[in-house]
């Protein structure tokens, strides 16, 4: 399709980019460190390090990583929630060049090992909380080297002391464990500030990660991403935020996990490109823990999904934050909706912006503009040097405003899944990526996410989008969290079944139902509504449908 939407670029935005500009994300890292070298990179209760001080750690660990056995290339595994470790640890594994691969820190024994063995992991980096589940699999594994973390390490002698014996005598959260090779981070960094690092060249076409997906959609695949497709991801979200963004002054609250591609990408690289400090929630389930954290700092962006930003609307306490350094929070990973997005810009004066990604890409492939003025429900416009076209079910073109599949092409599209070339044959063809998610686009080039394909429901018929069917329930004033899925029927095929978490035990489902009919056309309108206590959801916040379809 023509890429009508060049002509609503802001003039400063460039409409391609050099993904070569750096050779790698270590470049990137480097001019940084040297530049804003006095700056805070990182804060994570109550500590912060500089970029020189970063650059000193991840630096001796590297040499430790060089000298243990390692070599350029390695797959090396990070296993923690937001810590301060974990930058040191990500930036000492991409300048030995090694390659990173995420892990949640909530799998259980048999995703763990799926993940590592598939990824040939020879080294991870973890938080002893978690060490109890790799000693189940460690000897299934081709795991050689094991660095163990606690919360506190990081902090200062006293803190850490009194964090790590609460944490681990008090709220008793580290299970016995059986990891009698593994060596302390800390211990590790010291070593390392005795041994030599060489810097290896490192190219574009070197993998820096293994992502893996959330899998649930199937197995979890490792997206093959390499610095190339990384750097050019962040030249391209960069050239459109740097227009609102004070280098080295921003402070971003980063919820979301790290390991996370959305985190990762949107918040610990790209403000590590800016030279601004991250602002790390361990646990932002803690809602009132979080608030009281914003509290104490002068933020000026924040990410997260949907679910997130609605828990903060609905924690007390968060109204009265100062929101008036407030530059724009940044919405993805899930679709965000319109009663969210208009509370939260009631309250803070700030637009709720809407991104579009997938981990294939990097994460990034659309974004609204950060000069928006009010909430559009739209997922944004292609970054520079994206190319988007709408498909049917037979691979053809759509005409404007009519939904179809959304096809992706550019430069942060993954080099493929490790080890699984059909996989990889079916999700890209010729250059194009297939995202799995149906839109549809406007006259000026902005697009709006219609829902999940896998996620359609069909009914009599009809197809029924669950994304528009939730958003209806969320403005319901005694809704907090709503998820449409599809039930078998004997007549119709599928009738639409609504779960929900309530904020009033006086909602019933007669009243949602009307509420729903009110707004919706009469096939569209849930047939049955469940209340549950808590909507399962991934590690990001999340909705998942497919579990609440499979119960």
């Amino acid at each position: 399709m023509e890429k009508i939407w060049l002509k609503h670029y802001d003039a400063n935005v460039p409409t391609e980019i050099n993904p070569d500009r750096y050779s790698s994300i270590v470049d990137i890292f480097e001019q940084s460190i040297e530049k804003y070298a006095s700056n805070i990179s990182y804060i994570n209760l109550g500590k912060s390090i500089t970029f020189a001080e970063l650059d000193k750690l991840s630096r001796n660990f590297a040499a430790y990583l060089q000298n243990s056995g390692l070599k350029k290339g390695d797959a090396v595994a990070i296993m923690m929630p937001n810590l301060i470790q974990y930058p040191v640890a990500l930036f000492r594994i991409l300048r030995a060049g090694m390659t990173v691969v995420n892990v949640n820190p909530l799998y259980t024994a048999r995703e763990l090992q799926h993940q590592l063995t598939d990824s040939n992991t020879k080294a991870i980096v973890i938080v002893e909380s978690f060490a109890c589940t790799l000693s189940e699999v460690i000897n299934n594994t081709a795991v050689e080297t094991v660095l163990l973390t606690a919360v506190g390490d990081m902090l200062s002698p006293a803190k850490k002391l009194v964090t790590n014996f609460m944490i681990k005598h008090v709220k008793k959260v580290v299970p016995a464990y059986d990891l009698p090779n593994a060596q302390k981070f800390l211990t590790a960094i010291k070593q390392g500030s005795k041994l030599s690092y060489q810097r290896p060249e490192i190219t574009g076409d070197d993998l820096a990660f293994l992502q893996y997906t959330g899998g649930t959609t199937g197995v979890s695949k490792g997206a093959m991403l390499t610095h190339r497709n990384i750097v050019a991801n962040l030249e391209q979200t960069s050239n459109i935020l740097e227009n609102v963004i004070t280098k080295g002054e921003e402070l971003v609250v980063t919820a979301l996990p790290l390991y996370h591609i959305f985190a990762l990408q949107g918040n610990c690289l790209t403000f590590v490109k800016f030279g601004c400090p991250n602002l790390l929630i361990t646990n932002p389930r803690d809602m009132p823990g979080f608030v009281a954290e914003m509290a104490k700092y002068p933020f000026t962006v924040i990410t997260g999904v949907n679910t997130l930003f609605n828990g903060l609307l609905n924690t007390p306490g968060f109204t009265d934050l100062d929101f008036s350094r407030l530059k724009f929070a940044l919405g993805g990973g899930a679709a965000v909706q319109r009663p969210v997005a208009e509370r939260w810009q009631e309250v803070t004066g700030h637009v709720l912006l809407e991104g579009y990604g997938l981990t294939e890409c990097c994460p990034t492939v659309t974004v609204n503009p950060p000069q928006l003025e009010a909430y559009k429900g739209s997922i944004g416009m292609p970054v520079p040097s994206t190319d988007i076209k709408l498909v049917d079910d037979e691979g053809n073109e759509v005409a404007m405003g009519e939904a179809g599949e959304m096809l992706v092409k550019g430069p942060q599209v993954m080099k493929g899944y490790l080890n699984r070339p059909e996989a990889t044959a079916e999700m890209i063809v010729d250059g194009w990526l297939a995202t799995g998610d149906v839109a549809t686009c406007d006259e000026d080039g902005y697009f709006y996410i219609v829902d999940r394909k896998k996620d359609m429901i069909l009914v009599s018929g009809f197809n029924v989008f669950p994304n528009e069917i939730e958003e209806v329930a969320a403005m319901h004033e005694d809704v907090l969290e709503a998820a449409a899925v599809g039930e078998p029927h004997e007549v119709s095929g599928e009738i639409v079944k609504l779960v929900v978490v309530r904020k009033s035990e006086q909602l019933s489902d007669k009243e949602l139902i009307a509420h729903c009919r009110e707004h919706l056309t009469g096939y569209k309108v849930p047939k049955k509504v469940e209340f549950m206590d808590e909507l399962p959801k991934s590690n990001v916040g999340k909705i998942l449908r497919r579990e609440l379809r499979d119960k």
